[in-house]
């Protein structure tokens, strides 16, 4: 083990390495501040650069643009209202509240630590936990990842807390809009009204762009001189003091959201956003904090649980990608090509006879995670220079940029006119106080609902028994009950802590008043 290490060591420590892991964190930072532009079209759009490498700084070039392109996602959330990532609409509207009140580099300071602290943590799952994980993850079936995306949907009931009827409305229309396209199993087209483009289904980041990007921007068009949106400010000032203390006091959150997303990114097609949406459901149903004052640091609170299960997802998603040749996400799903490419076969055989390969991947995971603090700090302090543009040049460059992105994704004007539609519908929806991160979670998993649900009684003849006798299926469904009762439980609670706050100020001042 010792001479695999030192081997290991001797190939990150190659300036061609090195180099390789600098350009490919900034391709990744640049990549991910782009609105609609995913780690996925990153990792694409570098596969022909590495054939021309090595195998390891190939290897090193996709993890640490994924690691990169992840926190980069949470810029434009924050300072635009437009996820750069999918796994970034979990928490946009949190991290734009931030920047709206003036903590927007509180908030990416804290979603960057978070970032770095989850993907060395999922570093260690991947390190240590990965055999373990693995064949755990091999006994998931179609009935197991049926439970899983239902336990992600309940996200939507508790992400919406108070608000539950609205967040169910906006759930359902992400869901009706997810089953638009060909049917997947019998191929038939449904609710394409002869357009044939409309059989590959609605692109989430279309949806994503215009309900998050476009109907701010007509938000604030519409908006009357008096009542014109403020411009946010990110002022960089005491930042990392502010932003690790803040990281120290959500230190239990920050734990929690990495443990989610090193579970969860493990199962095979996961990856981090569900993780994404999972912990920041988990960081919203269980917090302690209530009252008006405190509606800042449930923001915090939210991004840290999230931020951290979002690059924790990322490492633990390499787990049955390297101990099984099963892709974790979409990312994985790209680098087994490459590796595959390289005469590198993952499986077992990795871990008997090339182990010099996987010590190597091993630190790269570590080092991307370290190299992201310095460029994550940069970049954020870099990025509040976007909020010093005028506001009607910043909203005519949001349009452009939301077009363009809507454009890029399969070079078509269908895609555009979409945005425009999911644009006018997310105006609609915030005039009527629906959330609209449920429709994005819909959009998402719905599919995934769909093609499991259909494939588990097809294969047994419609026998439902199944989804609820196997052993992990029951865990499961224990786990999305609780989600489903803990918001009326946690509201319950919450309205009662406040009236005995109320009443004990109450007393309080009426003990003061007869004192004097």
């Amino acid at each position: 083990m010792g001479n695999d290490l030192q081997g290991a060591l001797q190939l990150i420590a190659d300036p061609m390495t090195i180099l390789v892991v600098v350009l490919a964190g900034l391709f990744g930072l640049v990549i991910g501040s782009l609105p609609g532009m995913t780690a996925t079209l990153a990792a694409a759009l570098l596969v022909p650069f590495t054939f021309f490498l090595d195998p390891v700084p190939a290897i090193a070039a996709i993890i640490t643009m994924s690691a990169m392109t992840i926190f980069a996602g949470d810029i434009p959330s924050a300072l635009l209202r437009i996820p750069g990532t999918p796994s970034s609409a979990a928490y946009t509207e949190d991290a734009f509240a931030l920047t709206r009140n003036g903590k927007g580099a509180l908030g990416l300071g804290v979603a960057l630590v978070a970032s770095v602290i989850g993907g060395l943590f999922g570093s260690v799952v991947l390190i240590f936990v990965s055999p373990i994980l693995g064949e755990f993850a091999l006994r998931f079936t179609s009935y197991e990842y049926f439970w899983v995306a239902v336990l992600g949907l309940t996200a939507a009931v508790i992400v919406s807390k108070g608000a539950q009827l609205k967040g169910g409305i906006a759930l359902m229309t992400g869901l009706l809009v997810s089953t638009v396209g060909l049917d997947v199993t019998l191929g038939h087209p449904r609710f394409t009204f002869g357009e044939e483009q409309l059989y590959r289904g609605v692109d989430f980041i279309a949806a994503m762009i215009g309900l998050f990007g476009l109907s701010e921007v007509l938000r604030a068009v519409t908006a009357r001189r008096g009542q014109s949106l403020p411009i946010p400010k990110v002022d960089g000032t005491g930042q990392f003091r502010a932003t690790f203390r803040a990281i120290w006091k959500n230190k239990g959150r920050v734990g929690s959201g990495s443990v989610i997303g090193g579970v969860v990114g493990a199962l095979p097609g996961a990856g981090a956003d569900i993780a994404a949406w999972i912990a920041y459901a988990f960081t919203r149903a269980t917090t302690r904090l209530r009252g008006k004052d405190a509606a800042d640091d449930q923001r915090v609170e939210a991004i840290s649980g999230a931020s951290s299960a979002n690059n924790a997802g990322i490492a633990s998603a390499y787990v049955p990608t390297l101990a099984f040749g099963i892709p974790g996400d979409t990312i994985t799903a790209i680098l087994i090509g490459v590796l595959l490419v390289k005469g590198i076969t993952p499986g077992p055989d990795l871990f008997l006879y090339q182990t010099e390969t996987l010590y190597a991947l091993y630190i790269i995971f570590i080092v991307a995670n370290l190299l992201l603090l310095p460029l994550g700090f940069l970049l954020i302090r870099v990025s509040g220079m976007v909020l010093r543009i005028p506001r009607s040049v910043l909203m005519g460059l949001i349009v452009a940029i939301s077009i363009c992105g809507a454009f890029a994704i399969n070079n078509g004007y269908l895609e555009v006119g979409l945005m425009v539609g999911f644009g006018l519908l997310g105006y609609l929806f915030e005039k009527a106080r629906i959330p609209l991160a449920p429709v994005v979670l819909g959009i998402v998993l719905g599919p995934i609902v769909e093609r499991n649900f259909m494939q588990s009684v097809i294969k047994t003849d419609w026998d439902l028994t199944q989804f609820f006798t196997r052993p992990i299926s029951a865990v499961l469904i224990v786990l999305v009950i609780l989600a489903i009762a803990s918001a009326p439980v946690m509201s319950w609670l919450g309205d009662r802590a406040e009236r005995a706050a109320a009443l004990k100020a109450a007393q309080g001042s009426s003990v003061g008043s007869s004192a004097s």
